[in-house]
């Protein structure tokens, strides 16, 4: 495994992760930063059995990634193989006790690939994606997150909308998601002793339209994946932090590849909407400003 190290924090660091996200946002061109990204001639237009690489982070969230694995159980794929890649970092045991189980549960067409990180590396959620984006076979790779849920044809639909593209990055036009979760839903405590296969009531769902690949929402075609990572070319988004990172890189990405995305239409995503975050490492009052700026986010957004 490689070995990371957690830079001295520096005033230079700060300002550059501001500069990044200035860039990003349209006011320097990408090539700048990605001068080689391969165009459409470049990649292979594949078609017919399709594999595709899902790739997702966990951190103290072993309460939603228990929903995501399970959905691959009861909804297993049948025109396409998944490889389901899960980071998460040692100290958390019950993420490890989760993907020990299942480990053990066999799905047809599925392959588990866990991948242990120091949970330095494991903060800056690039990293992992970087690594799995250069070292993917897969024709597709979906980077996720762990309150991703991949529901009924909701793989296979995948699978039809794919056929002979050669996009840099697609991303579901709409997916099912909940109202903003209080700590206390039941939904949020599962059943985790004894660990088991768990499903959602979709009841609790509604549609959202999307309009651009989101963070939980970029696929991104396997050549372009191995040709340019995951920000790779962005130094300060491959650096390992001692606190969780925001993800900033999201849009970074999507600025690298000179792209939102382009919708397809793919049934049965769901998405778990929660007002606490789990991964976050400060204290009581830094978490509560967290969650206090996600609930006024929502509302904003309607």
């Amino acid at each position: 495994m490689n070995e990371f190290k957690v830079p001295e924090p520096r005033w230079s660091d700060a300002m550059q992760g501001r500069l990044l996200r200035l860039a990003a946002s349209g006011l320097a061109p990408a090539s700048w930063f990605l001068p080689d990204l391969p165009g459409p001639e470049q990649r292979e237009a594949r078609a017919g059995r399709l594999h595709i690489e899902i790739v997702s982070h966990c951190w103290n969230y072993a309460h939603m990634l228990v929903y995501q694995l399970s959905s691959l159980v009861l909804f297993p794929p049948r025109q396409m193989d998944v490889t389901m890649t899960v980071y998460y970092g040692d100290e958390d045991e019950k993420t490890v006790a989760l993907l020990k189980y299942f480990a053990g549960v066999d799905v047809p067409g599925v392959r588990w690939n866990w991948q242990k990180l120091p949970r330095q590396a494991l903060f800056r959620r690039a990293i992992g994606r970087n690594q799995a984006a250069k070292n993917s076979v897969a024709d597709w790779v979906w980077f996720t997150d762990c309150d991703l849920l991949f529901r009924e044809d909701c793989l296979d639909g995948l699978a039809q909308a794919l056929q002979g593209r050669r996009d840099a990055l697609v991303f579901p036009s709409a997916e099912q998601c909940t109202g903003l979760l209080p700590p206390d839903s039941p939904l949020l405590s599962p059943v985790m002793t004894p660990l088991q296969v768990l499903d959602v009531d979709p009841g609790l769902f509604s549609h959202f339209p999307r309009d651009r690949a989101t963070g939980p929402l970029q696929i991104t075609q396997g050549d372009v994946a191995r040709a340019v990572g995951y920000c790779e070319s962005l130094s300060y988004y491959q650096q390992p932090s001692e606190t969780w990172c925001k993800a900033y890189e999201d849009r970074a990405f999507r600025w690298l590849l000179r792209t939102q995305g382009e919708p397809i239409e793919v049934p049965g995503v769901y998405r778990i909407r929660h007002m606490a975050k789990g991964r976050y490492t400060g204290g009581r009052l830094n978490t509560g400003v967290r969650s206090g700026l996600r609930r006024l986010v929502a509302k904003l957004k309607g």
